[in-house]
């Protein structure tokens, strides 16, 4: 976040990004990001039919964009409208924005209206882009190059013909694009006599051990708005059988979570709460109080994402790093969630090939780049071998760029459990993660609570 937002700002912030699983942990009220394991590949349109010639030149006529955007969030989109039009004269914007809630609720009928916009933020696409309510972007994917981007956080845009997200063609872009893992008290670990980052989950486990002996919080986290999906899910994501738990997440048929990961990932966070790795108070701490108590000097780690580092970089420089959670063994690529703050072209829009240009030119010009990485704290995604912005020299914006860039190399962004239907996070991960980590359901019980909840909500 910029040093401009308060923790409260942040904590909404952190959570829409994330997708869903923030945005129901920052409202406590909606979680965020597919990908993993090094070996996502950009799969055809589900009709395998060759994608349409589109221009991939500017009109010179004038052009008005019409864009819809989240409330709170346009002053990034504030400084990239005044840099295409300064680049391009005959292109200017017309601006509405609506808050997440309303977003989320009316955003079908907004897309379905004679005047729809030509892009509007939308962070559920599947059973629009199923129902013909979303262009189609792969003419442009074809056109522009995007096919040969990471495809980590691409392919959680992706709608097969069944609906089901992670394969199929793609009907979003990002405008930022956000990495979780740990960041970690640089004071605390040179006291402690540790040298960061571990290389295995073994090794984490090692130095949280080292700080409980020490009297520290080993890891400070919240779960009154269940934060602890982050740490759950990043231990669950270096686990076997990554690849089902991606169908889980993308609502595919005869999916389930009842996997050896879903349990052994249940087993270790019960295990570090029960050893005193987190706050005695977890369940009563919520996203911004965590935040505040960690930049306050309480805890070695904390699990969260890139949004955080431009508040620490403004706020506490020096003083914090970032890392990407360690592996199983040590060498295997890396896997974290990562999500895009996800825009999307209304079928009936207007003006599909100028906004399809707007949307590569944020990706790919090196001004562009510049403004989301400081306006909105996020990575800009685009080609991978593209330079990354400039981040402040040491700062802990500059690991996580480098840890974003690892995340790309290895392919190996997935999307967050909570997104995987609306209500999971709210109604069955987060309540029963609070019972996992009190002791009073098991890990295999975890499991199948919330396959059933999924089964029951997706009406299977």
């Amino acid at each position: 976040m910029r040093d401009t937002r308060s923790r409260t700002t942040s904590a909404r912030r952190t959570l829409m990004r994330a997708g869903g699983v923030l945005a129901a942990v920052a409202l406590a009220a909606a979680c965020a990001p597919p990908g993993g394991g090094g070996t996502d590949e950009t799969e055809a349109p589900a009709d395998d039919a060759p994608a349409a010639e589109v221009p991939t030149e500017l009109t010179d006529e004038p052009v008005t964009l019409d864009l819809y955007l989240e409330s709170g969030f346009t002053e990034a989109w504030d400084a990239l409208q005044q840099e295409f039009t300064d680049q391009y004269p005959n292109v200017t914007f017309s601006v509405r924005a609506d808050s997440f809630q309303n977003l989320a609720q009316n955003a079908v009928r907004i897309i379905n209206a004679p005047d729809a916009p030509d892009l509007i933020r939308f962070p559920t696409v599947a059973s629009a882009a199923k129902d013909g309510l979303l262009a189609n972007l792969d003419p442009y994917a074809e056109a522009y190059g995007w096919n040969d981007w990471p495809q980590g956080t691409l392919n959680q845009v992706r709608v097969d013909d069944d609906g089901a997200r992670g394969s199929g063609s793609l009907y979003a872009l990002g405008v930022g694009y956000n990495t979780t893992g740990l960041y970690y008290n640089k004071a605390k670990a040179e006291e402690l006599g540790l040298t960061m980052p571990p290389a295995t989950i073994d090794e984490l486990e090692d130095m949280m051990a080292t700080a409980a002996e020490a009297g520290e919080v080993p890891m400070m986290v919240g779960n009154a708005d269940f934060t602890v999906a982050f740490p759950y899910q990043m231990v669950q994501n270096q686990q076997s059988g990554l690849d089902a738990l991606k169908e889980w997440i993308y609502v595919a048929p005869e999916a389930t979570f009842e996997l050896d990961s879903s349990v052994t990932a249940a087993e270790t966070i019960q295990e570090w709460a029960g050893a005193g790795y987190f706050p005695d108070d977890l369940n009563a701490i919520d996203y911004a109080t965590m935040v505040g108590r960690f930049t306050g000097g309480e805890g070695l780690f904390m699990p969260n994402g890139d949004w955080e580092a431009g508040g620490l970089t403004a706020n506490a420089p020096g003083e914090f790093g970032f890392m990407l959670f360690p592996t199983v063994e040590e060498g295997d690529p890396h896997v974290a969630m990562a999500a895009p703050a996800t825009y999307v072209v209304p079928e009936t829009a207007a003006d599909k090939d100028a906004i399809a240009y707007f949307l590569n030119w944020i990706h790919t010009d090196e001004t562009a780049r510049q403004i989301v990485l400081d306006v909105t704290g996020s990575t800009p995604g685009g080609p991978a071998d593209l330079p990354a912005p400039t981040a402040p020299e040491g700062s802990v914006i500059e690991e996580t760029l480098a840890a974003a860039a690892q995340l790309a190399e290895d392919d190996g962004a997935i999307d967050f459990i909570g997104n995987a239907t609306t209500g999971i996070l709210t109604s069955t991960i987060g309540p029963n993660l609070q019972l996992l980590v009190t002791d009073r359901m098991t890990p295999e019980e975890f499991a199948s609570s919330v396959q059933a909840a999924y089964e029951t909500e997706l009406g299977r």
